[in-house]
């Protein structure tokens, strides 16, 4: 009884560790971040270079820049909060189960850099460039600075997240969690759920929910199209 509850000590002892470790680690992330954030900002904007923009209010500037720079910290520290997390669940184990988490992870960093860098370069262009063509001549186009940060912001972590969906799929199917079979007979049901994600995580236009629920239904079937390889060779 008392090594169950040393053991329980123990653990959230480790947990405790990694979690100020993880908040050290995104505070400085984000005050490094805040050095650079003018050159930060202007790669923020260059989906957006020929709109003018404004702020509101005398603070807006300023908490803009603290977002920014909160974002960017997480994004650079993502490796490290990986890390801590895959420190703290190494214990329970064993070699074969640690080798497909550290390759989850760097699955997982890759696939989220993908979903952004698919959210910057092609999504955040062509979402703003469809809204501005709704302009008039007598209504001039003027975006806060705070809400299209806000707007970028979520296009990123969105996507980033969104493309996250294979790896679960692969970890789910090696843990035999799920199955290929599972997934073809859930594929109407997950469609339906994926649309409901998009709504909840894009702007409220249909426009954004229809380009982030594409990429999620083209990763679902590839989600598939893993869990069969993993299922088909786990049991030869």
């Amino acid at each position: 009884m008392e090594d169950k509850k040393l053991s329980l000590v123990g653990h959230l002892e480790e947990l405790r560790k990694r979690i100020i470790i993880i908040a050290i680690a995104l505070i400085m992330g984000g005050v490094i971040s805040y050095f650079y954030v003018d050159k930060i900002v202007d790669y923020i904007i260059m989906p957006a270079k020929e709109l003018k923009f404004i702020y509101l209010s005398p603070p807006d500037l300023f908490l803009a820049y603290i977002k920014i720079s909160l974002l960017t910290g997480l994004i650079i520290t993502l490796p490290i909060v990986l890390y801590q997390i895959w420190r703290f669940v190494l214990p329970g184990l064993d070699l074969k189960q640690r080798l497909y988490l550290v390759l989850a992870n760097i699955l997982a960093m890759v696939f989220f850099l993908l979903g952004a860098a698919f959210a910057y370069f092609g999504i955040v262009p062509l979402t703003i460039e469809f809204f501005i063509k709704m302009s008039r001549d007598d209504i001039e186009p003027l975006f806060s600075f705070a809400n299209y940060i806000s707007f970028v912001g979520s296009m990123l972590l969105s996507f980033g997240l969104t493309f996250q969906l294979p790896i679960l799929v692969m970890m789910l199917s090696q843990f035999n969690i799920v199955n290929p079979t599972f997934l073809r007979k859930s594929r109407k049901f997950i469609i339906l759920i994926i649309f409901i994600v998009a709504a909840i995580l894009t702007p409220p236009d249909i426009v954004s929910q229809i380009l982030l629920a594409t990429p999620m239904v083209l990763l679902f079937e590839l989600s598939i199209i893993i869990s069969s390889f993993i299922y088909k060779r786990k049991n030869k």
